[in-house]
């Protein structure tokens, strides 16, 4: 799906394949619009943060993470993206069955409608795109 807001000059795309296989739309997204990977923020999960932590970061590798490869790989090598990592922590159960595994009851209510969640990822945002 895909969301373009005019007046705010914004376009939110959101991923029907899976995270590790999102670089070709995301990459036909960036041609069509911007077309300059500096004025896309990708939010996605990390393994290496804290639960329900935020952290920028701009450009560098992807860390052993597969979608974000898949999007540089996408676009050619470049990493000169935004992104927004949101950590969901990590134990000793493999990664992917952890990534997929269901929510805390906790993690639930902070991303819930009523949770303070989804406000903090878009303060972030708000954030990136005024830098």
């Amino acid at each position: 799906m895909t969301y373009i807001s005019t007046n705010l000059a914004n376009i939110l795309h959101s991923e029907e394949a899976l995270m590790n296989l999102s670089g070709r739309s995301v990459s036909a997204v960036l041609r069509q619009t911007v077309q300059s990977s500096s004025s896309m923020i990708v939010i996605h999960d990390s393994l290496t943060h804290r639960p329900m932590k935020l952290s920028y970061k701009l450009g560098g590798s992807a860390n052993g993470h597969n979608g974000i490869k898949s999007v540089m790989s996408a676009l050619g090598g470049d990493a000169g993206f935004h992104r927004l990592r949101i950590g969901i922590g990590h134990n000793d159960v493999d990664a992917a069955e952890y990534v997929l595994a269901k929510l805390s009851q906790h993690e639930r209510e902070f991303w819930g409608q009523d949770g303070e969640g989804v406000d903090l990822v878009l303060h972030e945002v708000e954030q990136i795109m005024a830098n």
